[in-house]
C-alpha cells in the first residue's frame, strides 16, 4: 500500500532516510525542510500541509535551538505544530509523529510506555508536548494518531557532532574521543529499523488512536562498550579521554526501552545488532 505521504523534517537524519524508503515503495512524497517553510510559523506550515494534500503525515522535524528567548519560542513552536492536525485535509488517515525517549523519566528498568512523563531537558519537554497534544487534537479531529519514542537512532548521514559519527571519525583520522565523566548507557537503534517502524505504524489502521510505541532494541550499551566495538568493527584504535566531555542532559546510567508493544501491535522487531549497524556505518562514510 503506498499513497501521497508528507515528511515534515526531511532533511533531517531520520527525514531523508524515511524520504527514501516511502519513494523506494512507490510513495508520493512531499519533503519539508527548514529551506522549505518556517514551521515555528503557523500561517506557514498550515499552507504546506494543505498544499501537500497527503494521505499520511509524518512528523519528523524537531528544533533543539535554546540559547536565547526567541530559539527556545521556536524551538517549543516546531516541537509542538499545535496547527498540524487542523491543517490535515479529509482525505488524511493517520498522523505518525517521532517522539523521544528524553520525554521519559530515567528508570533502573527497562522503560514501556506506561512509564511516567519526566522529560530530561528542555528537548525532552517540548517533545512531550508535542506528543500530548498531538494526541488530543487528533482524537477531537477523528484522525488516528501514533507517537513512536525512539530511542538512540544511529546510522549513516547522523549529524558529526554525535557520537557514533565521532567515534567513526576518530578510527578514520586518529583523533581522541572525549568521554564523559559519568557513566552513560544507551539503547541505541539502527535508523532503518526506525524508519521501518515508522512506515508500519502509518499502514496500521487498526492501531488504536492515540497509539504510543517505543522503538528501541532492548539492550543498552555504555560509551565505552561502543568505543571498543567500533575497534573491532574498524579494525583500528581509537583513543579516548574519559572526563573530557562535559556529558548530555539527558546521559544516565541506565537508558533501555522495552519493544514489546511494538512488537505485539507492527509485528515490529529490530533488525540490526550494534555491531553490524557500526559496521555499515564504517562502510558508508568517505575515506
Amino acid at each position: 500500500m503506498s499513497g501521497r505521504a508528507l515528511v515534515t523534517g526531511a532533511g533531517g537524519f531520520v527525514g531523508r532516510h524515511l524520504v527514501a524508503r516511502l519513494r523506494a515503495d512507490g510513495w508520493h512524497v512531499t519533503g519539508l525542510t527548514r529551506a522549505d517553510v518556517d514551521l515555528a510559523d503557523p500561517v506557514a506550515g498550515a499552507a504546506a500541509v494543505r498544499a501537500a494534500d497527503p494521505d499520511v503525515v509524518f512528523s519528523l522535524a524537531a528544533g533543539r535551538a535554546r540559547a536565547t528567548p526567541a530559539e527556545r519560542a521556536a524551538t517549543v513552536a516546531v516541537n509542538t505544530a499545535p496547527w498540524l492536525v487542523d491543517a490535515l485535509p479529509e482525505r488524511c488517515r493517520a498522523v505518525v509523529r517521532l517522539g523521544s525517549s528524553t520525554e521519559y523519566a530515567a528508570g533502573p528498568r527497562p522503560l514501556d510506555e506506561d512509564v511516567p512523563l519526566r522529560p530530561r531537558g528542555f528537548f525532552g519537554a517540548t517533545k512531550a508536548a508535542g506528543s500530548l497534544l498531538l494526541q488530543a487534537a487528533a482524537a477531537e479531529r477523528g484522525v488516528r494518531a501514533a507517537v513512536l519514542r525512539a530511542f538512540q537512532v544511529y546510522g549513516p548521514g547522523d549529524h558529526p557532532t554525535r557520537l557514533v559519527p565521532v567515534v567513526l571519525a576518530a578510527a578514520r583520522t586518529g583523533a581522541t574521543v572525549p568521554l564523559p565523566a559519568s557513566v552513560s548507557r544507551r539503547d541505541w537503534v539502527w535508523v532503518g529499523d526506525v524508519v521501518d517502524a515508522c512506515v508500519r505504524a502509518a499502514l496500521a489502521d487498526d492501531l488504536p488512536p492515540g497509539t504510543v510505541l517505543n522503538v528501541g532494541t532492548g539492550v543498552q550499551t555504555g560509551v565505552e562498550e561502543l568505543v571498543a566495538a567500533a575497534c573491532r568493527v574498524t579494525g583500528r584504535p581509537i583513543a579516548t579521554a574519559p572526563g573530557a566531555h562535559p556529558g548530555r542532559d539527558w546521559d544516565t546510567a541506565d537508558w533501555v526501552c522495552d519493544p514489546r508493544a511494538a512488537r505485539e501491535r507492527l509485528g515490529w522487531s529490530p533488525t540490526v545488532d550494534l555491531a553490524e549497524g557500526l559496521a555499515r556505518t564504517w562502510a558508508a562514510e568517505p575515506r
